[in-house]
């Protein structure tokens, strides 16, 4: 069974470059929103000190471990037709996988980047301090030292992203050739029997989140 999911994957089928595609490309785009927002809030909980810190630090730790399929429903409540962001139109598309999917990784790319400057020695900024810097200046530097943690942070969220389903089904509806994804196909493949094609797909899941992961830390050591 594995060496046929091993022809599969190696078959060139356009079917299997289409999904790992798109998935590629709404996972990534996913990540690229988180980022954009997520950084920024990490920054300022890592540098900053400020009355309740502590229980925002605190929740973003706690939604880590959010199901993904309960969110999944409370997004598909708040965009279908009758939801308050029905007017959107933007549920079983890929633009509603991707901001579902954003929302999911955020607290992951939060944590990751608050850990990461909190994880730099304290005396950094004030040697920059000594020798000069501005405030500004010193976070920045702060900020060039962990920078290997945002890039962690970077990749970890895509890995989240690219592997959930519970967002991916009930925002996407696994409709083909449309939201159609890696994690939605291998659950459909798998209900209907089609075990072989399931573990190909798997196969190729799996690759691209070990391949990301090894690059990752093949980078920290090489900072190291």
């Amino acid at each position: 069974m594995l060496i046929e999911a091993l022809e599969l994957v190696f078959s060139g089928d356009p079917t299997f470059l289409e999904i790992t595609t798109r998935s590629i490309l709404i996972s990534g785009t996913a990540t690229l929103l988180s980022a954009l927002w997520g950084a920024p809030i990490g920054m300022i909980l890592g540098l900053k000190k400020f009355r309740g810190k502590t229980l925002l630090k605190s929740l973003f730790n706690a939604l880590l471990g959010i199901p993904t399929v309960a969110l999944g429903l409370i997004l598909y409540l708040f965009l279908s037709r009758s939801g308050p962001l029905g007017f959107l139109e933007i549920l079983y598309t890929p633009v509603g996988i991707i901001i579902g999917q954003s929302i999911l990784i955020t607290p992951i790319t939060v944590s990751f980047v608050t850990s990461a400057i909190e994880s730099v020695d304290p005396e950094i900024r004030d040697l920059a301090r000594t020798l000069g810097a501005s405030e500004t200046r010193a976070s920045i530097t702060v900020l060039g030292e962990s920078s290997s943690g945002f890039l962690l942070a970077i990749i970890a969220s895509f890995n989240r992203a690219i592997a959930e389903l519970g967002v991916a089904l009930m925002i996407g509806g696994n409709i083909k050739g449309i939201t159609r994804v890696l994690t939605t196909t291998i659950a459909l493949e798998t209900t209907r029997g089609e075990v072989v094609l399931a573990i190909a797909l798997a196969i190729i899941l799996l690759t691209l989140v070990s391949v990301l992961t090894l690059s990752i830390n093949l980078i920290q050591r090489l900072r190291t």
